[in-house]
């Protein structure tokens, strides 16, 4: 038995909703705990049925109401979760639309077809080339169609820059570009003038979601279900009287239709700057291979990516390889899922142990002041996170939330933070998995890179797949797209081992670090993406022509403490030789049994304490 799961568990079908750890994106909806299972017969009686007939009646009546929106939240008789089909905590959307219709009437395919030929004129032009072609660089401002507070307009932060709510909310800020020198490289995306851009290995996250079926810490659907099914009657005034009759409107786990504008975009993009790699395609009569996984949102934003970048229809113009994401299954875009010690709470929640006592110093004024304006009910510091939760998920389902309107702007870099706190510890540099999570997909890197297939599957890498030529091509292609979660973006730069993004570590729970480098909203927003980009260069004073550059969000990050890579690169290349070399060290360093299957426990909170992503220690108990 699996030591990660109860026996009962293990039971169950091999679904990733049921497996993932908590503090990764899908998390259980409903804990292993509330359900018994008993293997005795059970027999049915005619009152039996009799009374599940009744029963069924009244949940249709229940869901009756819920959907026709006559659900009052300072109703002390609203419906209880279990009465729609939920366990708690979570109580599901209170306004459902159910759009498409199941049959809708009227229906005649053969009326509509998709094509009825008649194209008119169809020659192709040259491929877009921005890098090759464009002045300076195109900026991605991160969020069109979304509307902040007006009250934050000319707002400045504490340190007396512009504040910018869609920035604010860590890993649930839409991506935008990091100007030059975010991480030290005061240089673009743009290729310097004596290099040319030879290829593209390019990694980006699903655009914005609705929140997972989770029962973390600060869960809007948590606040909801407490609201909702309060004990006794309440009343909001103020600026929260919008409470008295607001509904949650929020799905679970899939794209938002911003979210999906997202990867569109995001593959209209990188086709308007990279489009001329295509052409050795056409040289070498090939076809790209892009890659996502089974999850719902991750294959709905490859489909998007790939309409944007490809345009509709795109079929004959790649290849689509689609990895399931389930426990079990060896897949280096969501390696938690081969990992089995990553379910130990000791080890994979570290982050919400920072996150609950930050929360309470930084929210303490405002949970002061939202609870003077109601009646009836009461707010814990949870209950004040969740609101906040709640803005940047509204925002990115819905287009705006009241609930932003609610906060200073000190309050949302604290809760920025709060979310640098929880990845760093979760996910990157400040957690003994790190590295080891993000190394798979390293090895693949190197394996592109260098023609040669992987020697050894000892990590999360799939052997069937990687070792298949046609599914994992290793013939040089000029462009590879994969795509995954945010944990994973950080868990590869960890496992890069780009320290320069972890100069501030480890990171305090009582203060925020004026100077710290490493920001969540920076390096895993929605849509995030990163850029390996290839590069022949004339430079005499390069000692390779063939030049690697890693860039997030278009901010170019530094090589230099890779070993092998130079310390003052002007524009945070190093030649591929040398990458690979540090690469392959760093490989060789770590063992995954014994960070995934060995048995082994960390002190809990701040008494143990990493800033590379690994256990760096052999006296771990």
């Amino acid at each position: 038995m699996n030591p990660r799961y109860p026996k009962d568990v293990e039971a169950r079908s091999n679904t990733q909703d049921e497996y993932a750890a908590d503090g990764y994106e899908s998390e259980p909806l409903i804990s292993s705990k509330e359900i018994e299972y008993s293997p005795r017969k059970r027999q049915f009686s005619l009152i039996h049925l009799f009374i599940a007939f009744l029963a069924g009646v009244l949940v249709q009546f229940f869901v009756g109401r819920v959907s026709s929106g006559s659900f009052s939240l300072s109703d002390s008789s609203t419906t209880n979760a279990d009465d729609y089909g939920f366990v708690p905590p979570y109580v599901g959307s209170t306004e459902v639309h159910h759009y498409p219709p199941t049959e809708p009437t009227g229906v005649n395919t053969e009326l509509f077809p998709t094509n009825v030929g008649y194209p008119g004129p169809t020659p192709t032009g040259a491929e877009p080339a921005i890098f090759l072609t464009a002045p300076s660089y195109p900026q991605h401002s991160g969020a069109p169609n979304l509307l902040a507070p007006s009250k934050f307009a000319g707002a400045k932060t504490k340190s007396g820059k512009p504040f910018d709510l869609f920035r604010s909310w860590g890993n649930l800020s839409p991506w935008f570009s990091n100007p030059k020198g975010t991480f030290g490289v005061d240089s673009g995306p743009e290729a310097p003038e004596t290099c040319r851009i030879t290829g593209l290995h390019f990694v980006h996250r699903h655009g914005a979601r609705y929140p997972t079926g989770s029962n973390s810490y600060g869960g809007p659907a948590k606040f909801a279900t407490k609201i909702h099914n309060y004990e006794t009657k309440w009343g909001a005034h103020g600026s929260l009287s919008f409470l008295n009759d607001w509904t949650y409107k929020l799905g679970e786990e899939i794209l938002t239709p911003f979210g999906r504008h997202q990867l569109f975009d995001l593959g209209v993009s990188m086709r308007m700057k990279y489009g001329f790699l295509l052409k050795n395609f056409t040289e070498s009569n090939t076809l790209p291979v892009f890659r996502t996984e089974s999850q719902n949102r991750m294959w709905s934003s490859a489909m998007h990516f790939a309409i944007g970048f490809f345009g509709y229809p795109f079929e004959g113009q790649y290849e689509q390889s689609i990895t399931i994401e389930s426990w079990g299954f060896n897949n280096t875009l969501a390696p938690y899922e081969t990992c089995p010690n990553t379910g130990h709470a000791a080890k994979s929640d570290r982050g919400t142990w920072y996150v609950r006592r930050w929360v309470e110093g930084y929210l303490k004024a405002a949970r002061k002041r939202l609870n003077a304006q109601l009646d009836g009910i009461k707010l814990d510091t949870e209950d004040v996170y969740a609101m906040q939760m709640m803005c940047a998920y509204e925002t990115v389902a819905i287009g705006y939330s009241k609930f932003c309107e609610l906060f200073t702007v000190e309050e949302w870099e604290g809760f920025d933070y709060s979310l640098d706190l929880r990845f760093w510890y979760d996910s990157a540099f400040g957690s003994p998995f790190g590295k080891i999570l993000g190394i798979g997909y390293v090895q693949e890197l190197v394996a592109r890179l260098t023609q040669t297939p992987i020697s050894v599957h000892n990590t999360s890498t799939n052997g069937t797949l990687d070792d298949n030529p046609i599914t994992f091509p290793l013939d040089g292609r000029s462009l590879y797209v994969d795509a995954t979660h945010e944990v994973v973006v950080l868990e590869i730069l960890t496992a890069l081992n780009l320290t320069s993004l972890a100069k501030m570590g480890p990171l305090p729970y009582d203060h925020i670090p004026e100077k710290r480098t490493f920001r969540a909203a920076e390096l895993a927003p929605f849509a995030t993406n990163v850029q390996f980009q290839l590069l022949s260069c004339a430079d005499p004073s390069l000692t390779s022509t063939e030049q690697i550059r890693v860039i997030v969000n278009d901010g170019v990050v530094p090589l230099s403490p890779l070993k092998g890579c130079p310390e003052d690169s002007k524009y945070g290349m190093c030649s591929v030789n040398g990458f690979v070399e540090s690469m392959k060290e760093s490989i060789s360093e770590l063992d995954w049994i014994r960070y995934c299957h060995e048995d082994w426990t960390l002190p809990e909170g701040d008494k143990w304490q990493t800033v590379d992503g690994t256990l760096h220690r052999d006296d771990v108990p």
